[in-house]
C-alpha cells in the first residue's frame, strides 16, 4: 500500500481530529543525566490509512520527500514512521507541537534539534536517538548527555561466517572471545551484542561507523557485568589517533521482545559516585503515537542483560 502525497502542511488543517492535542508526557519525566527512555513503535501493526495520513502530516517536506522516495511502500512507511516517532516522542518532553521541529545534522551525519535563535525552548538540553530494524522503530531520550542507541534482530542473518565478519570490523581482542566459543548460535548472539553495544557507542560519539570503526576500540563485559571501554593498540601505519574515544560511558544492554537486542549508551559525567551496570531510571515504552502508550518496562518484554 503505496504513502499519499500530502498537501503541504497547515497547523490546525490536516489530521487536526486526530492531533488536536499534544501527545501525553510521560508519566515520570527525566530528572537526571543518568536516565535514559526508549520508546518503540511496531510497523507492522501500523496499517489504518487514515492514521498513517496523519501521521505523515506530522513531517516536513523534505522528510516527506524523503520517505517517498524510498525503493518501495514498505521502506516508505518504516521512513516515514521514523520521523513521525521522533517528533511526537521529542514533543512529549518539550511539549512542542511536533511539527515545529526542525533538525540539522553534525559533519558525520548525526541529526540533532535545530533551535531557532528567537525560540524560548532554544537551550532546551533534549538529546535523541533513532534505530530501527525491518520490523521495529525505536527512539532513546536522554537529558543533557549524548545518547546512543541501537537495536538488532538475535536471528540476523550473515552472508559470511561470524569470525570472518569479526576479522573485518572487530580487535584481535574481541576475536579472539569469539573464537573461543564453540557454540555456533552462542558464537552469533555474543557477535550481535557486541555489534550493538559497539553501534551505539560510536551513535553516542556522533561520529558512526565511519567516524569511528569498530576495530579502533574494544567493548568487554566484566565479571561484575559492568561493561568496559578500552582503545586497542594502533597499528605503526595507522595515522588515527583515535583521541575522540573515551571510556566514560554507561551501557544498558536488553532483550527487547525476545526477538532483538538492544543497546543504550550515554556519556557518564558522574565522577566520585559508584557506576551501576545500567542507566538509572531506564524505562521503555511500546507506542502507537496519540494513541496507545504501554511501559513494558518491567515486563518480559525487557530482560536487562546488563
Amino acid at each position: 500500500m503505496p504513502l499519499p502525497h500530502p498537501p503541504p502542511r497547515t497547523p490546525g488543517v490536516a489530521g487536526a481530529r486526530l492531533f488536536a492535542s499534544l501527545p501525553p508526557p510521560p508519566p515520570s519525566p527525566l530528572q537526571s543525566r543518568r536516565e535514559v527512555h526508549v520508546w518503540y513503535v511496531c510497523p507492522d501493526e501500523l496499517n489504518d490509512r487514515s492514521q498513517l495520513d496523519m501521521y505523515m502530516d506530522l513531517l516536513s517536506p523534505s522528510e516527506r520527500n524523503n520517505a517517498l522516495s524510498m525503493n518501495g511502500p514498505r521502506l516508505q512507511k518504516d521512513a516515514m514512521l521514523s520521523r513521525a516517532l521522533l517528533r511526537t516522542t521529542l514533543s512529549r518532553y518539550s511539549k512542542i507541537d511536533p511539527r515545529s521541529f526542525d533538525f540539522k545534522k553534525n559533519k558525520f551525519g548525526k541529526p540533532e534539534i535545530l533551535w531557532r535563535s528567537d525560540d524560548s525552548n532554544m537551550e532546551w538540553p533534549l538529546h535523541f536517538n533513532i534505530s530501527h530494524t525491518s520490523s521495529l522503530i525505536a527512539c532513546g531520550i536522554a537529558m543533557d548527555v549524548p545518547i546512543g542507541i541501537d537495536v538488532e534482530e538475535k536471528k540476523r542473518k550473515t552472508t559470511k561466517s561470524i569470525l570472518s565478519l569479526a576479522r573485518r570490523y572487530f580487535t584481535p581482542s574481541e576475536v579472539e572471545f569469539l573464537a573461543k566459543i564453540a557454540d555456533s548460535d552462542a558464537q552469533q548472539k555474543e557477535f550481535i551484542k557486541l555489534w550493538t553495544l559497539k553501534e551505539a557507542y560510536v551513535k553516542a560519539l556522533g561520529r558512526g561507523f565511519s567516524g569511528a570503526p569498530f576495530n579502533r576500540f574494544s567493548i568487554q563485559l566484566e565479571t561484575n557485568s559492568r561493561i568496559q571501554i578500552s582503545k586497542a593498540p594502533k597499528a605503526c601505519n595507522d595515522s588515527d589517533s583515535g583521541d575522540y574515544l573515551s571510556e566514560n560511558w554507561r551501557f544498558a544492554l536488553a532483550e527487547l521482545n525476545s526477538s532483538y537486542y538492544m543497546a543504550v549508551c550515554i556519556e557518564d559525567n558522574s565522577r566520585g559516585f559508584e557506576n551501576g551496570p545500567v542507566p538509572l531510571g531506564l524505562k521503555v515504552w511500546k507506542t502507537i503515537p496519540f494513541i496507545e502508550d504501554t511501559l513494558v518496562s518491567g515486563t518480559d518484554a525487557v530482560k536487562l542483560i546488563t
